[in-house]
C-alpha cells in the first residue's frame, strides 16, 4: 500500500488553478523529486503532502502511523531558541519519554514506555542531534534570530533529519548551502552515508538490522528542487507539476528531458490538427447549416465540443527571453593579482593569491560559506584594498551585480518601477522597448507588472533582479548564486547567454552543473588541512567544477600511498641537467621590461584620460578612433610584454 496518494486533486488560488484533477502516489524507499515552472503550485502541493493545507476538492489518503515531516523554503522557529533546541525539536517525543522514563513517574509501565523509547531512538537522541549539528556546520549555543537565512534553512534541515520520519518533505534544500554541504546532504539522502537514526532494537535479530541501517536515509522522500545534479543524485523518479496536472518519469533527469521533448513535439503537434479542424468548422458554421439534415445536427455538436476543448486548453507557458547588453569592451587585462593578502584582525581570508584574469573569462569561485569569496571578489573589483600584494585593474570596467540576498530590491515597489523607475522605456542592447514588452520577455504579465516585489516568489524576485540586471549595460558580470528559486528552464537559457557572453563573469554558485556548463576556469578555497592548506589558501584551476574536484582528489592522495620505484645512481654528467643560468642578453632584457611596460601603462591611462573627455569629440572628434587605436595596441604591447617577462623570470 501507498504511504501518500492523491486522487482528483483541485486546488486554487484565484483563477488558475494549481492542481487541476491531479494524481500521485508515493511507495516506501521512493524518493521523488517534484519540478516545474516558478508559480506552478510545488511548494502548495508539499504542504498539501505534509497535511498543512487542505484541497479545495479530491482526496489525500495516508497510511497509518506515517509521520511525515516538511521543511519550508523560509522555516519559522520560536522566538529566544537555541540551535541545540531547535535541533531538538524533532526528537521532542523522544526526549520527552525518556525524561519520563528517568523521573520513574508513578502509574507508568515502564516496560512499555521503554519499548517505545527504544523503537524512537531516545537513548541516544542527544547524538543524533549533536552530529546532525556537526555535518551542517551549526553552532549549537547561537540563538535561531541571530542567524542568518541560509543558516535558518541548515538549522529546520538538521530538526527534519534527527526526526527520522518515515515521509520526508524538503522545499528547494541546497538553496544557501555550500558544495560540501550539498554533496553530504545528496549521499544522506541516497542512502550512501551514514545518517542518525534511532537506535536499533535489541534482540536475536538485532545484527540483522544493525548491517541494513548503518546506511544513510531508509525513508520516502519528495523534494522539490531546481539543482539538476542533486536531482540526478537523489531522486528514482522524477514528477512534473506542469499547467495542473502531475506526470511522473522513471529514471534520471536526462531521460526526463528526452521523454518530455517527445511529448511536448506530439502535444503540438495534436493541438495543430485541433486548431486546424476548429477553423474548418467554424468557416462551415458560417456559410448555413441544414437544420433538418441529422448530419448537420451531428456536425454542430462536434464543432460546439471542439470550441469546448480549445477553450478548456491550457498552453504551455512561454519561456524566458534573455538578452544583454555586454557594454563597451574592456582591456585585455580585467586583474591581475600579485602575492595578495586580507586579514581581517587575526583571521586570514586569503594568503598570498595571484591570478590574473583576462577579457572574456568566465570565472566560477568555490569554497563553504564565510570563506571569503565575496572579499575575493571585492578585492578584484577595486571595492577593497589588499593587506598585502598588489591588485593591476583594467580599464573602461562597467560591472554589474546580482546579490543572492536581493538587498537592493525594494519590496514596496511596482515590478515596473523596479526595472525602469520614473520612465516607461527601457533601453536593452542599443534598442528601446518598453517596460511591459521587457518585462514579458521575463514572464511578467501587465496585471503582475503593476504588482508590488514582496507579492511575487522567490523565483520571481530572482527573475525580475535578472531582468533589472540585464537592462544595464556592463561588461563585467558579477552572480552571486543567480541559480536560488530559478526553474530549470530559466537556468538553462541563463547557462546558454552566460556562454555566449563577449565580457567577463564571475559566478559563486553551488550548483554544480551550472557551473560546469558556464565557467572556463575556477578559483576554489583550498584553506583547510583536508587539503593540506594553510588558512586562506586559494588555487586556480582550469576548467569547471568537476576538473576541480578530480584534481582536488588526485592531490588528497597521501605520497606514502605510492612506493617509488628504486632510482639507479645519477651519472657524473648528471650537474650538466640543472637549469641553466639566464646569459647576459637575457638578463639585460628581463632587466629593461619593468620600465617599459610602466611607460606603456602610463601612456594607457593618459589615453583614457583623453578619451573619457567630452571635449575630445566636440573639438577633435577625428583624433577619437586614432587614439582608440593607440589604446589597443598598447593592450598587446603590455600582453606581449607581461608574457616575455613571465618567460624570462622562469628560466
Amino acid at each position: 500500500m501507498a504511504l501518500l496518494s492523491l486522487t482528483d486533486a483541485h486546488l486554487a488560488y484565484g483563477h488558475v488553478p494549481l492542481l487541476d484533477g491531479a494524481a500521485l502516489s508515493l511507495e516506501a524507499g521512493e524518493r521523488l523529486a517534484l519540478i516545474g515552472r516558478n508559480g506552478a503550485g510545488k511548494s502548495s502541493l508539499l504542504k498539501v503532502l505534509a497535511g498543512l493545507e487542505k484541497l479545495d476538492d479530491g482526496l489525500l489518503q495516508t497510511q497509518g502511523g506515517v509521520r511525515r515531516t516538511y521543511v519550508a523554503q523560509e522555516p519559522t522557529f520560536a522566538p529566544g531558541v537555541k540551535v541545540f533546541d531547535a535541533v531538538a525539536e524533532g526528537v521532542a517525543e523522544a526526549r520527552a519519554l525518556r525524561e519520563r522514563y528517568e523521573r520513574h513517574a508513578s502509574g507508568d509501565d515502564l516496560d512499555a514506555l521503554q519499548t517505545r523509547i527504544e523503537a524512537l531512538g531516545g537513548w541516544t537522541w542527544e547524538q543524533r542531534v549533536d552530529e546532525a549539528l556537526q555535518r551542517l556546520h551549526l553552532d549549537g549555543a547561537t540563538a535561531v534570530e541571530a542567524l542568518s537565512g541560509g543558516t535558518k534553512k541548515r538549522v529546520a534541515l538538521a530538526r527534519a533529519l534527527v526526526a527520522a520520519p518515515d515521509v520526508l518533505l524538503l522545499d528547494e534544500p541546497t538553496n544557501h548551502l555550500d558544495v560540501d554541504a550539498i554533496e553530504w546532504l545528496q549521499d544522506l539522502l541516497a542512502g550512501r552515508r551514514a545518517v542518525p537514526r534511532p537506535a536499533l532494537p535489541s534482540g536475536d535479530d538485532a545484527e540483522g538490522v544493525k548491517g541494513r541501517s548503518a546506511f544513510g536515509w531508509r525513508g520516502a522522500l519528495i523534494l522539490v528542487s531546481h539543482d539538476r545534479a542533486f536531482i540526478d543524485a537523489v531522486a528514482t523518479r522524477i514528477v512534473e507539476l506542469d499547467r495542473g496536472t502531475l506526470r511522473s518519469y522513471p529514471g534520471s533527469f536526462g531521460a526526463y528531458e528526452a521523454t518530455k521533448a517527445r511529448e511536448l513535439e506530439d502535444e503540438a503537434l495534436a493541438n495543430a490538427r485541433a486548431d486546424k479542424l476548429l477553423a474548418a468548422e467554424e468557416v462551415w458554421i458560417r456559410k448555413g447549416v441544414e437544420a433538418r439534415r441529422t448530419r448537420s445536427v451531428g456536425r454542430i455538436a462536434r464543432l460546439h465540443e471542439l470550441r469546448r476543448r480549445r477553450a478548456a486548453r491550457r498552453e504551455q507557458l512561454g519561456r524566458v527571453r534573455l538578452e544583454i547588453d555586454a557594454g563597451l569592451p574592456p582591456g585585455k587585462i580585467v586583474a591581475e593579482l600579485n602575492e595578495v593578502s586580507m586579514r581581517f584582525g587575526d583571521r586570514t581570508l586569503i594568503d598570498r593569491f595571484s591570478a590574473t584574469i583576462l577579457r572574456g573569462d568566465k570565472v566560477g569561485l568555490i569554497g563553504p560559506n564565510g570563506c571569503g569569496k565575496t572579499t575575493l571578489l571585492k578585492l578584484i573589483l577595486g571595492e577593497l584594498e589588499p593587506s598585502a600584494g598588489s591588485v593591476r585593474r583594467g580599464t573602461r570596467l562597467q560591472v554589474a551585480y546580482f546579490d543572492q540576498l536581493r538587498a537592493g530590491l525594494d519590496l514596496d515597489a511596482t515590478v515596473a518601477d523596479t526595472i525602469s523607475p520614473g520612465s516607461e522605456w527601457v533601453e536593452v542592447a542599443g534598442q528601446r522597448k518598453h517596460v511591459m514588452s521587457y518585462l514579458g520577455d521575463f514572464l511578467f504579465s501587465p496585471q503582475r507588472a503593476n504588482s508590488p516585489v514582496r507579492t511575487l516568489s522567490g523565483g520571481e524576485r530572482n527573475r525580475l533582479l535578472l531582468a533589472r540586471l540585464f537592462a544595464l549595460p556592463a561588461n563585467v558580470l558579477v552572480l552571486d548564486e543567480p541559480t536560488n528559486d530559478l526553474d530549470i528552464d530559466t537556468l538553462e537559457l541563463l547557462e546558454e547567454l552566460l556562454q555566449s557572453y563577449a565580457g567577463t563573469v564571475f559566478l559563486v554558485s553551488h550548483d554544480r552543473r551550472f557551473l560546469d556548463n558556464v565557467v572556463t576556469g575556477t578559483i576554489a578555497w583550498e584553506g583547510a588541512p583536508a587539503f593540506g592548506g594553510r588558512p586562506g589558501l586559494w588555487r586556480e584551476y582550469e576548467g569547471g567544477y568537476e576538473d576541480w574536484r578530480q584534481q582536488r582528489e588526485r592531490g588528497r592522495v597521501e605520497p606514502a600511498a605510492v612506493t617509488p620505484a628504486p632510482k639507479p645512481a645519477a651519472p657524473a654528467a648528471a650537474p650538466a641537467s640543472s637549469p641553466r643560468k639566464p646569459g647576459y642578453k637575457a638578463q639585460r632584457e628581463r632587466d629593461e621590461l619593468p620600465p617599459r611596460i610602466d611607460a606603456l601603462e602610463a601612456e594607457q591611462r593618459g589615453l583614457a584620460e583623453r578619451l573619457a573627455d567630452p571635449a575630445l569629440y566636440q573639438q577633435e572628434p577625428g583624433r577619437v578612433a586614432e587614439l582608440n587605436r593607440r589604446y589597443a595596441q598598447i593592450e598587446d604591447e603590455l600582453m606581449d610584454c607581461l608574457e616575455r617577462w613571465e618567460a624570462l623570470s622562469t628560466r
